[in-house]
């Protein structure tokens, strides 16, 4: 499988990189948002008015995968197909393609008179440079594992300006599904940079907008750090809705910067942006629904998140957080808590009945790929308690709180992102119940910049953050041992348990196989061990309900990030936004 596809597992909120189970644009189920007049949406025209918590480090996503470069690569750039609502394949920049007998070798054709922004043609020569610049080293690409079957990079050769072939070194149960991950770029303005091993350094912040060139729906036509992104439409987009009218629709996006939440929904209900971030959190939806009340918003729950909300420890051997506590690495310490802990008591607090209860990383809505008859760790103090004493972990002083065999009492800490109410309202009930049982916990709230280092140094005893994803296709990158997004135990040399080394083997046969229903049957044993062996506990999957100006027309939201402007190039304003 591939490791990431377009966008990788990160710290949601921390790194504020998107987690990728594999996906560049994929779509997922929703309903469309009030479509109004048919005519009107697809001539109104008039600019969106967005607002995003984070600021781009780099115009090319290719090399930097943080959420908000995805954004604009999702705005400006455009891949060669990307999976629909019902996971099957649809053009973009190419529009047909074919397949030999053994599902090696795949001859494509690109969409004619498809252009970059700039006016220069697409040519296969440009997706040769693609797949070249994601696989180069150093470029640093965070898509190069998706191009790589069995460590062998997949190849490229044209057979004129519009048709190439794509040739897979052995089988590979997601074929050409792996191209959704790869924006086409501009050989034209990118070569010279690759070529000098500075790829990197071309697109960064500080670029005149006008250099950023790519095949998306828009371009970029200004940026101004800590304030704001404009996006003017692109005239050579290729793409037509059913009547044949011309997208995208909008004349532009006004993207401004605002880094708190708060701030994002005053201004949505203020009526000065039309679009935010990200879903709604729970204790704002009564106030969001007097809005809708009002024809302010409209807001749209489009089903449970791919997002699980998870505790992870730290189990990279040799970590200094276990010295002298050996438990707070033992895995019948993980099931205790995971006992201990009611999840549906957060889902009601927490998130006032808008979530489910969640016990691996896989939901509801990831389709197909999600078992539920998995095994669970019910909420059970009782069974919490033996296994607890099964380690020697007792209360040896009569005063609440466990013991080790030391003497020493069983306490251990909890990072999570500062100023995040859900998260911090997780932890303090967790810190509830886990004191039932008497374990304490010490709750450790820290601003985003921090948690990243912390982790990269194994500075902690626990992370309790979620894993964004934007594809139900699972990526090798979070299971294999040696992923980088393995993250209770990441790259891995060689697997550092019997289980993790059987997981491997079942990713190795799954991305051999063509057979849909035997790929489901790999993954949901490799499901199966993760939910026996319990290396992390997973919480919560919030429900995702997205809020949107009520003079916004076409908006489909989805469960997958980012949940409205993924199709930005099919939304519209009420009388052009006036």
């Amino acid at each position: 499988m591939p490791s990431s596809r377009l966008v990788r597992l990160a710290l949601v909120g921390l790194l504020l990189a998107v987690v990728g189970w594999i996906g560049w644009s994929a779509w997922s189920g929703g309903t469309t948002q009030d479509s109004g007049d048919a005519a009107d949406a697809r001539t109104s025209g008039g600019r969106l008015k967005a607002t995003y918590q984070t600021e781009p480090t780099n115009f090319l996503r290719l090399v930097a995968p943080t959420a908000a470069n995805q954004m604009v690569s999702l705005l400006t750039q455009s891949t060669l197909v990307r999976l629909n609502a019902a996971g099957e394949l649809e053009p973009r920049l190419a529009s047909t393609w074919t397949s030999s007998e053994d599902g090696l070798t795949w001859t494509m054709t690109l969409r004619p008179g498809a252009k970059f922004s700039d006016g220069s043609p697409v040519t296969t020569a440009d997706v040769a440079f693609s797949v070249r610049a994601a696989l180069a080293d150093k470029a640093g690409s965070a898509a190069a594992g998706d191009l790589r079957v069995g460590g062998q990079p997949v190849t490229v050769q044209a057979l004129d300006d519009a048709r190439f072939t794509l040739t897979f070194p052995s089988p590979h149960g997601a074929g050409i599904a792996i191209l959704e991950s790869l924006p086409i770029l501009p050989r034209h303005k990118l070569e010279a940079a690759l070529d000098a091993g500075n790829l990197a350094a071309v697109w960064v912040p500080s670029v005149a907008p006008s250099d950023v060139v790519g095949a998306g729906p828009f371009m970029l036509k200004d940026y101004v750090p800590g304030q704001r992104l404009v996006f003017d439409r692109n005239p050579h987009f290729y793409g037509r809705d059913d009547a044949g009218v011309a997208l995208p629709y909008l004349d532009g996006i006004d993207m401004t910067i605002v880094p708190e939440y708060n701030t994002e929904l005053l201004r949505l209900q203020a009526g000065e942006t039309d679009v935010i971030t990200d879903r709604l959190l729970a204790d704002d939806l009564a106030v969001m629904r007097q809005s809708e009340a009002a024809g302010r918003v409209q807001l749209t729950d489009a089903g449970p998140t791919l997002d699980v909300w998870t505790l992870w420890f730290n189990l990279k051997p040799g970590v200094t957080s276990a010295e002298g506590r050996p438990w707070l690495v033992a895995p019948e310490f993980r099931r205790a808590i995971s006992h201990a802990i009611n999840r549906q008591t957060i889902v009601d607090t927490v998130y006032l009945g808008q979530a489910i209860p969640a016990y691996g990383p896989v939901t509801p809505g990831h389709g197909a790929w999600y078992v539920p008859t998995l095994p669970i760790t019910e909420f059970d103090q009782g069974r919490a308690r033996t296994l607890l004493t099964s380690i020697g972990l007792t209360d040896r002083d009569g005063d609440g709180v466990l013991d080790d065999e030391s003497g020493k009492p069983v306490r251990f800490s909890i990072i999570t992102r500062s100023g995040q109410p859900d998260r911090e309202k997780t932890i303090t009930v967790v810190q509830e119940q886990l004191r039932q049982v008497g374990i304490a916990v010490d709750l450790v709230p820290l601003a985003a910049p921090e948690i990243p280092s912390r982790y990269a140094a194994g500075e902690f005893d626990a992370i309790y953050f979620g894993a964004r994803q934007t594809s139900r296709e699972p990526g090798a990158g979070f299971w294999r041992s040696s992923g980088p997004f393995h993250f209770w135990n990441p790259g891995q040399l060689t697997p550092a348990t019997p289980w993790e080394e059987r997981i491997d083997m079942l990713f190795q046969q799954q991305a051999a196989t063509m057979n849909p229903a035997e790929r489901h049957r790999i993954f949901a044993e490799a499901q199966q061990i993760l939910a026996e062996q319990l290396p992390a506990l997973w919480l919560v999957a919030p429900r995702v309900i997205v809020p949107v100006s009520r003079r916004v027309r076409g908006a489909t939201p989805i469960v997958l990030f980012p949940p409205v402007l993924w199709n930005a190039e099919r939304l519209s304003l009420v009388d052009g936004g006036r």
